[in-house]
């Protein structure tokens, strides 16, 4: 069963816009397509996000490996791959702690 909906979004488009639009939903009704693309969009993680987690990533493993370095031990293949796939597994996670950190500019 699927949830009701009740609420409307409502936009102004020139014709140009609205016809862009429509093409763009080709077969679907232009609200149930417009629906889905407003959906996928707020559901998707911003660019800037995905660069933080991917940075954050990189810094974690880098620190890794450096830690392992200055202790004279060695990694091997199959370490660096579990290190990996942890990291890999955390970053948006930590990436949206690390900006749930940035304080909102003042004036908002």
């Amino acid at each position: 069963m699927s949830t009701p909906r009740t609420k409307v979004l409502s936009t102004k488009l020139s014709d140009d816009e609205y016809a862009e639009l429509e093409r763009a939903a080709g077969v679907q009704t232009l609200s149930m397509w417009a629906r889905d693309a407003l959906l996928l969009a707020a559901r998707r993680p911003s660019a800037g996000s995905v660069v933080v987690a991917e940075v954050l990533a990189l810094r974690a493993i880098l620190l890794n490996l450096h830690y392992a370095l200055v202790a004279g031990t060695s990694v091997t293949a199959e370490q660096m791959q579990q290190l990996i796939d942890r990291v890999d597994r955390g970053r948006f996670t930590r990436a949206a702690e690390r900006l749930a950190e940035v304080p909102a500019p003042e004036g908002r």
